[in-house]
């Protein structure tokens, strides 16, 4: 099976290390889109950014590791970030270029996926 498989799919970013869910979900439901390819699009709170991500194999586990480019409000702005699969969810951190970080949670949107 290819690695990105697991990976692939419509994320529902549930839980944020640094921000309140009311703040991740002001604009629209929080959400990661990861694509067959490695592409996708993200949005928390006032963040988005298009994505473009590899999967690396770190010991037994493989990572989906990713830089990103959008907008923070109407600022363009750019980072990095990594997800795991742990239990069926998707853990992970977002890096925002010399500014936040935080660690999220993100569950399977089943009704996006249908």
């Amino acid at each position: 099976m290819n690695r990105i498989q697991t990976f692939i799919g419509n994320w529902r970013i549930v839980d944020m290390e640094r921000w309140d869910q009311e703040y991740v979900d002001m604009e629209v439901p929080a959400y990661i889109l990861i694509d067959s390819d490695g592409t996708g699009q993200f949005q928390f709170g006032l963040v988005f950014g298009e994505i473009d991500g590899r999967v690396e194999q770190i010991g037994n586990s493989p990572h989906f590791e990713f830089s990103w480019s959008g907008q923070d409000e109407n600022d363009l702005f750019c980072g990095r970030g990594w997800a795991v699969i742990e239990n069926g969810e998707l853990h992970g951190r977002f890096y925002l270029h010399q500014a936040d970080d935080s660690a999220f949670r993100a569950i399977k949107d089943r009704e996006l996926d249908s």
